[in-house]
């Protein structure tokens, strides 16, 4: 007999104080981000600091750009460095993370290293379309970052994934095989399956197919292969080749594309306004302006977060039904979903309203109840 939403263990006191101190991180993670890039406008400083990186490097608008960009990386991490020490210490309190202090700062270094290429190139290209079209710079910002965004989803899984976590091609070949045999039914070519080592940064367990194109491989976390049976692991694959053959990943793209598109729009529209309106910058191609970019931007999507994540909701339900039609018993598939509420301390039960503001996906004890009334109604000799 297969468990019902009736007789579903509740969260766990543990998996409740968890979930609700990271909810309370990513609160105070907002707290820090905007109210830096406000006091940044408010009072001032930002001219400050443009007119200190303007100093380093006299005449050199690519090089004084970038001196900016690097202070405002700097200060911020500075800012949040706490919040993020808090993050670490907190997986080991909740015994999620193996992963030691100083594994842990290589990688804050690492990212902020890359955050900093990231926000420069990114910063390079919007000021340098100001300068050279001031009336349709958002036009074609918007077209390159979305050529961007394409391409680095691309190239995640072969550059910058590695940066963080090792990954070696699957040695179980029967499991191999089965899981490129699930991906040929779902008409995707893949073109690897690979042990993803998290266990040496955490007791978590995932799976994903990532990339695109030439790109496109499976990953399965060691601590999914060590835990969990073959069949299990072929309905968390399922799953995820559900995204696949729904075309998720072109969808978003374009749910993004509009995002991004209305972003765009609003930071000339703000931006022009500052300048004419309240006289706040020179001119359109001053970099001081650039928080102010930064919080149109991070303002709209912390609007449509909301939003987003119905949309999200809506795909994983897709996805766990392409999930339950591919496998031949949705037990393993059950099995599997908590397992992982456990072992990654998810919430099955949350409040509606932490579900609708929070999670990008339905609550754990939705998607048992929902395969289980599935499988009654289309297996119901599996159901019993």
């Amino acid at each position: 007999m297969t468990i019902t939403e009736s007789n579903l263990h509740p969260d766990t006191p543990e998996a409740r104080d968890y979930n609700r101190a990271r909810r309370w991180l990513e609160l105070g993670d907002l707290v820090v981000s905007f109210g830096f890039l406000i006091v940044l406008l408010v009072t001032g400083w930002t001219k400050t600091l443009s007119g200190l990186a303007t100093r380093m490097a006299p005449d050199r608008y690519w090089l004084d750009l970038f001196f900016y960009v690097m202070f405002l990386s700097v200060i911020s991490k500075a800012l949040g460095f706490a919040l993020d020490f808090y993050g670490f210490r907190l997986e080991h309190r909740f015994n999620l993370s193996n992963q030691r202090l100083f594994s842990w700062l290589k990688d804050e270094f690492k990212g902020w290293l890359l955050g900093l290429v990231m926000a420069t190139l990114l910063a390079e290209i919007v000021y340098a379309l100001i300068r050279t079209s001031p009336q349709y710079w958002w036009i074609i910002g918007w077209l390159i970052f979305m050529g961007l965004f394409v391409f680095f989803a691309q190239i995640a899984p072969v550059v910058l994934f590695p940066l963080f976590y090792k990954f070696a091609p699957l040695q179980n070949d029967e499991l191999k095989a089965r899981l490129v045999r699930l991906g040929e039914r779902a008409g995707t070519r893949v073109r690897g399956v690979y042990e993803w080592k998290l266990s040496e940064k955490s007791k978590k367990a995932n799976a994903a197919l990532t990339g695109m194109g030439n790109t496109r491989r499976i990953i399965l976390a060691d601590t999914l292969l060590q835990n969990y049976s073959d069949d299990e692991i072929e309905a968390v694959l399922a799953h995820e080749l559900g995204h696949h053959v729904h075309g998720h990943l072109l969808k978003m793209i374009v749910v993004q594309a509009l995002v991004t598109l209305a972003g765009f729009w609003a930071a000339n529209y703000v931006l022009r306004y500052a300048i004419d309106e309240q006289h706040m910058f020179q001119h359109l191609a001053d970099f001081a302006n650039l928080p102010l970019l930064a919080l149109v931007a991070s303002g709209l999507s912390l609007l449509l977060m909301p939003a987003l994540n119905a949309y999200s909701r809506f795909t994983e339900r897709q996805a766990d039904l392409y999930c339950w039609k591919s496998v031949s018993d949705v037990t393993p598939y059950i099995s599997a979903m908590e397992k992982l509420a456990r072992q990654n301390l998810s919430e099955s039960h949350p409040s509606r309203l932490v579900e609708l503001l929070f999670h990008s996906h339905p609550p754990i004890s939705k998607r048992i109840a929902a395969a289980e009334a599935w499988a009654k109604n289309h297996r119901p000799s599996l159901a019993t």
